[in-house]
Parts: C-alpha cells; structure tokens; sequence
C-alpha cells in the first residue's frame, strides 16, 4: 500500500518543499495549509491539497478522519514575527504565536496518533529554540514544541511511532520577505552559509527522519543551520 504523509503548511516555503520531497519519493501527500489559494500551485504529482487552520481542533479532527491512514505527519505550519524587545511584544502576539507554533503542533500530533498504528511524527521548530534576543514570543513557542517533541516521542515510543524535530537556520521563506533589507542583512552575516538556506535543504533532514532507518531516531532534535547553534565565532 502506498504510504500516506500529511504536511501542514504544506502551500508554501518548508512544508511545500517537504511535500514534493516526500511526492517525488512515491509518498502519496496531503498538503494542508489555510491559503486556498496557494494550495492550487501544489496540487498534482501525488499531492492533494487541503484547506486547514492548524489551531481549529475540530477541523484538525475531521481531515484526520478522513484521510487514509496516516504514516508520516510533519507539522511544518507556524508563524514568526517582526523583532521586538520584550517591552514591545504584545500580550496578543505571545498568545498567538503559542496558539499556532504550539498549539497546532499539539493538536495535530494528538489527533493522528489517535489513529496512526505505527509512523513518524516530525515537527518543524527552529534553531532559534536555544535562544536569541528580540524574539522572546517565537523562541518560546519554538523551545515548547521541542519539549512537546521529546514528551510525545517517550510516551508513543511502544507504539512504533517516533517524533522528532527539525530545527532550521535561517530559510529562505515567505516568513523572512518582510525583514527590511538591513534586518535580513544583519541576520544573514550571522549564518555560516552567509544567506539563508533553500528549503530543500529542510525537505531533505524530513524525509530521512520519514524514511525506515530515520525512524530509529527518537525524542531528538536535528539542527541543521550549518553550524550557526555552535556558538563559535569566525576567526
């Protein structure tokens, strides 16, 4: 039976790039993402398309039920933010940002492993999940979705189902396109590659923790930022 792989944010940026990865690999996929839109471009080549708010528990319930049976869920869907200090960030922001980078996650993780028997759950967090200034609402949310992570992949391990988390440096994505040209560029001297990263890159580290052997690894998180969370200056 063909295997059967559900994405959020599937319409765009990392969670399209794992889609296709996952489609070109013979996964049958359904890319979920709420911009009906942007979900037209995608479907097709073993991609089918799906209208989905990742915080809305009841549609989360209902696409799970009726799509074959899941072996593969990455949570790709989230949002980031403009930088702010902590003085600046508005209550209404945090609350949102752990709404959908947090509860999302969680609730599409809850709902398919309800029905999933065995699989992989692998969630998208962020390298800026050890830490950063300016941020302190998105680094939060980023830092639970990996304690989710190792939560979940203790108690479902006796299940055959691993989770795990990929955590980026900086991609080059919808999300980063309202960065001012000083913000992006101040950002991208911090990356050892010096720029951001093609989603591909991310779509690659998923489809090894889908894949049979990725699944041996459990409860981890996969940075992959070409080293910028070393912490090591240039010399």
């Amino acid at each position: 039976m063909q295997p059967h792989a559900l994405v959020t944010g599937g319409a765009q940026g990392i969670g399209r790039s794992v889609a296709e990865r996952l489609a070109a690999q013979g996964w049958s996929v359904t890319a979920a993402d709420r911009d009906e839109a942007a979900l037209a471009a995608v479907e097709g080549q073993g991609i089918a398309p799906a209208v989905l708010d990742v915080s809305d528990s009841a549609a989360v319930a209902a696409l799970v039920d009726r799509l074959p049976p899941l072996d593969v869920v990455v949570n790709c869907a989230g949002i980031a933010a403009e930088l702010l200090p902590l003085k600046d960030i508005p209550r209404e922001a945090f609350e949102r940002m752990l709404r959908v980078n947090l509860g999302g996650t969680f609730i599409l993780a809850r709902e398919a492993a309800r029905r999933m028997e065995r699989g992989a759950i692998i969630n998208i967090a962020s390298r800026g999940y050890l830490g950063g200034a300016g941020a302190a609402h998105y680094v939060a949310s980023k830092a639970a979705v990996v304690g989710l992570t190792r939560a979940l992949a203790v108690e479902l391990r006796w299940r055959g189902i691993s989770v795990n988390a990929v955590a980026p440096g900086m991609v080059e994505t919808r999300m980063i396109d309202d960065f001012t040209p000083e913000m992006r560029a101040r950002l991208s001297r911090l990356e050892p590659a010096g720029g951001p990263m093609p989603p591909a890159t991310i779509a690659e580290a998923v489809a090894y923790l889908a894949s049979a052997a990725g699944r041996m690894v459990n409860g981890q998180v996969l940075l992959v930022d070409g080293g910028k969370s070393l912490g090591v200056a240039p010399c």
